[in-house]
């Protein structure tokens, strides 16, 4: 007789509050960065901020998600094996084009200040 493996209902939930806590770290330093250079601009790059410090954060926010993505497969029954195999590269290709736009973002900031960013004046 064939048994079903347990679904890994802790890594779901794992996977989800590590990606929040690391969302919210993230979003400290990005705040903290941005606010330290709108008061020096002349002082460093503002593309610059992409170091270590936001970085570290971004990517624990991208393995939250991908061991979120994979347990949440697994509890529908795909193998651990293929549920890692969809949801590796699918969080490796969406982080690296957050990464992207995160930088396109913080370029128009740095050209053409907070107004370069106002989206209520596309409609």
């Amino acid at each position: 007789m064939y048994s079903f493996p347990e679904p890994p209902y802790f890594l779901l939930i794992a996977g989800l509050l590590a990606s929040f806590t690391s969302g919210a770290a993230f979003n400290a330093v990005l705040k903290q960065s941005v606010k330290s250079w709108s008061k020096s601009r002349s002082s460093h790059d503002l593309t610059g901020l992409r170091g270590l410090q936001l970085l570290l954060p971004f990517l624990g926010i991208a393995a939250g998600v991908c061991v979120f993505l994979s347990s949440g497969m697994e509890i529908f029954g795909f193998p651990a094996n293929l549920a890692y195999a969809i949801a590796l590269p699918l969080t490796i290709l969406i982080a690296w084009l957050i990464w992207f736009q995160l930088g396109k973002i913080l370029i128009q900031l740095q050209e053409g200040g907070s107004k370069a960013l106002d989206l209520d004046s596309f409609g």
